[in-house]
């Protein structure tokens, strides 16, 4: 048997961020070979995610980033089992590594076969899954790009939100963040009326109409004062058109043209755990 010493059992948890036992168990089946004890760890996560694959993985966070000049942004939820699991630091700090390792892909199976300090993501959230014991995978992977992006993130890494604006001015950052917070509280179906699909749309003229049914409305004026409750619903449920939440006199709209006269929400992404 190898004689495993207490710096390589540290060296092989900081590599990994398995436990102390695990580690030196895999290094002792190992025989001290390194490569070989990553290896061993690695397939004990293939069989806990096997195990696993059917579990909810509704908890984790979520992170938005956005790159230096503020022209693309991302949003990443990293889902795990338990609300425990989400709130670990290094969970946390997985989280945002990969948001960050994320802003330079277009999309998910991209970001799954780039490198994360030698291995794939894809093997690291494998090896990770071994590590902690409980299903982990990204659920959600969101970008744009635009003349100016921000972002919001919820406390607790629960909601992340990325704007665009259609131009970068003075007080666009501000702006920005202001219409990510109004995405993450509000929870618009989408940027404007053109944005809404059209299920979305006759779904709600039928509840409309059942509602104006009930009420003992006659079936001549049915579509008219459907109508004006589907406007209703844009206003409400469309990011631009809702009510500011800072200023409740404007809508969003009307408070990015008050930073400058020039500027528009270009498109938003929201992300929420759940």
């Amino acid at each position: 048997m190898a004689n495993i010493t207490a710096a390589e059992v540290n060296k092989l948890r900081k590599a990994t961020g398995a436990g102390m036992m695990d580690c030196k168990k895999a290094l002792v089946e190992a025989e001290g070979d390194f490569d070989k004890a990553i290896e061993i760890l690695r397939k004990k996560g293939q069989k806990v995610a096997a195990k696993r694959a059917d579990r909810a993985s509704t908890e984790g966070a979520v992170i938005a980033k956005v790159n230096d000049d503020k022209t693309s942004g991302v949003v990443v939820s990293l889902n795990c089992e338990t609300d425990f699991v989400a709130k670990n630091d290094s969970f946390v700090t997985l989280a945002n590594d990969l948001a960050e390792l994320a802003l330079g892909f277009d999309n998910l199976e991209a970001l799954l076969a780039a490198d994360y300090n030698g291995l794939t993501v894809a093997d690291k959230l494998t090896e990770q899954t071994g590590v902690i014991g409980e299903k982990i995978e990204i659920g959600a992977f969101k970008k744009l790009s635009a003349p100016f992006v921000g972002s919001y993130i919820h406390a607790g890494n629960k909601i992340a939100t990325i704007v665009g604006l259609s131009a970068n001015v003075d007080g666009a950052e501000e702006a920005a963040k202001n219409v990510a917070m109004q995405a993450a509280a509000m929870n618009p179906v989408a940027l404007n009326e053109e944005g809404v699909d059209q299920e979305t749309i006759d779904k709600e003229i039928e509840i409309a109409k059942d509602q104006l049914r009930q009420e003992g409305k006659p079936e001549a004026m049915l579509d008219k004062i459907a109508e004006g409750k589907l406007k209703r619903f844009f206003k409400d449920n469309t990011l631009i058109n809702q009510d500011f939440i800072k200023d409740s006199k404007q809508s969003v709209a009307g408070y990015v043209k008050s930073v400058n006269g020039d500027l528009t929400v270009t498109a938003f992404e929201r992300v929420a755990l759940g």
